[in-house]
């Protein structure tokens, strides 16, 4: 998502997809951070009745106060700084040198990743 995509693109983007977080890109492609389903509900619910689902095209993602920030690695990182990342992380971003944003790395592929080195150590034993 972008900054400036509306709170209603966002979430009828997490529910097609099933997300509930999304990295945020500026106009420049670089990450500024993560929004989550529970940023967007509390923001909804601390405008006091003012933004709600009917018009929440009204409102831009950039206004919304982000409760966590997803640490990203850069593309060069080893596997030791995405696992740790990914201790307290759904998903890891990764930018390229310049902090444009390429992409993300789920938690579900790193342990998937160790669970091949694991099961390989054990067979070659």
């Amino acid at each position: 998502m972008t900054e400036d995509s509306t709170l209603r693109q966002t979430l009828e983007r997490m529910e097609h997809h099933r997300y509930t977080a999304v990295p945020i890109i500026d106009k420049e492609g670089e990450y500024v951070g993560t929004v989550t389903e529970g940023d967007l509900l509390w923001y909804m619910k601390n405008s006091n009745g003012r933004v709600h689902f009917e018009n929440a095209s009204k409102f831009l993602l950039k206004d919304v106060p982000l409760r966590v920030h997803n640490k990203p690695v850069r593309i060069d990182a080893d596997m030791e700084d995405l696992i740790n990342l990914a201790k307290v992380q759904n998903f890891v971003p990764v930018v390229d040198d310049r902090n444009r944003f390429i992409g993300i790395v789920r938690r579900s592929q790193i342990i998937e990743y160790c669970e091949k080195l694991v099961t390989k150590e054990s067979q070659s034993q």
